[in-house]
């Protein structure tokens, strides 16, 4: 999910009372929230679990063991460096650095719970396991989610400051349980649209499924599929059911010359570590194989009912023998606009 989802849900679990545990317990929420996504500076560590998005910092036997402790220890020092200046608190909190450490697990635990709603996944048991464990219930910048808990926020400080009637707690937990309802019935929506699909295939079942949301209209997956090497494609809505099954197309990713290829720049690398579904698209040039790496997950697909270009992919040039032909490989420049994970 986007940080301002995160930052939302960090907010929202703030307001229903959580932050009165303890002073500064709202950002040990709201920053415990955003703090798995600390592995977006270590994209070219040398240690893999930490260099690969969504994997240490997201595993629940991973970062999430220590990082919290950790922010809880920082906040813990700003209060006593603060307490030194002769700092006056508004909300006249206590300092309980054990709730402090509470709170900072409850925000950083909502960030892989979120994350792993959507198809981009979460290594949950990294560093001892690279499988990705996903869900598809949510869209990966849901507008449903931002409007929900922003205003539920906005209720609860209204009538934290007198502005409004009534408990300021009751905005924030009404809008947490209306998003649990939310995530429950798009999970039970995921699971029908993958039943249908392994209904109408021939043979055995696919070895991976995707089932991505469309931004509003929540109700819509575009399912996506791998088996025996090639991937395939369906739309599906409760109300149209399943749609026309598309032809199979082969991923390539067994060819050796694409394997050898999907490694070889730092750049690649980091993407196959990434990828669940990559995919390979070969082009035949003079001098050699163009081949365009891309995650079959996000192919493209529609972005409010209209078709989008694939956002992650990466083109590189296998040289060939020929009259004329260099004997080295190029990478190509990536297209202006386009996005690495």
């Amino acid at each position: 999910m986007d940080n301002l989802t995160h930052s939302l849900t960090g907010w929202a679990l703030g307001q229903a009372g959580l932050k009165q545990r303890t002073r500064k317990g709202l950002a040990a929420l709201i920053l415990g929230a955003n703090m798995p996504d600390l592995d977006v500076f270590f994209g070219h560590s040398c240690w893999v679990p930490l260099a690969t998005h969504r994997g240490f910092t997201h595993g629940l036997v991973g970062g999430i063991i220590w990082m919290p402790v950790i922010l809880a220890g920082l906040l813990w020092l700003l209060d006593r460096w603060q307490m030194r200046r002769g700092a006056v608190f508004k909300s006249g909190l206590p300092m309980h650095f054990g709730w402090l450490v509470v709170l900072s697990y409850i925000g950083a635990l909502s960030h892989p719970f979120l994350d792993m709603q959507t198809s981009y996944a979460v290594q949950l048991l990294s560093p001892f396991s690279e499988n990705w464990f996903h869900t598809e219930s949510l869209f990966i910048i849901d507008l449903w989610l931002w409007l929900t808990l922003g205003f539920a926020i906005w209720l609860s400080r209204k009538r934290e400051q007198g502005r409004k009637a009534g408990d300021p707690r009751m905005p924030a937990r009404g809008a947490i349980a209306l998003l649990t309802c939310y995530i429950g019935l798009n999970l039970v929506l995921t699971a029908q649209a993958q039943r249908e699909v392994v209904r109408a295939l021939p043979g055995a079942p696919p070895e991976v499924m995707f089932a991505g949301l469309e931004p509003l209209r929540f109700w819509t997956r575009e399912v996506v599929w791998r088996r025996d090497g090639y991937i395939g494609r369906a739309d599906w809505s409760p109300f149209s059911g399943l749609g026309p099954l598309s032809a199979p197309t082969p991923d390539n990713m067994h060819d050796p010359l694409v394997r050898r290829a999907a490694f070889s720049t730092d750049e690649l690398r980091q993407f196959m570590r990434w990828s669940v579904m990559p995919v390979a698209q070969l082009e035949q040039e003079r001098c050699g194989v163009r081949m365009v790496f891309g995650d079959a997950r996000f192919s493209g697909g529609r972005i409010f009912g209209r078709e989008v270009r694939n956002p992650f992919h990466y083109v590189v040039t296998v040289p060939q023998p020929g009259p004329g032909c260099a004997a080295t490989a190029r990478a190509e420049e990536l297209p202006a606009g386009t996005t690495r994970p």
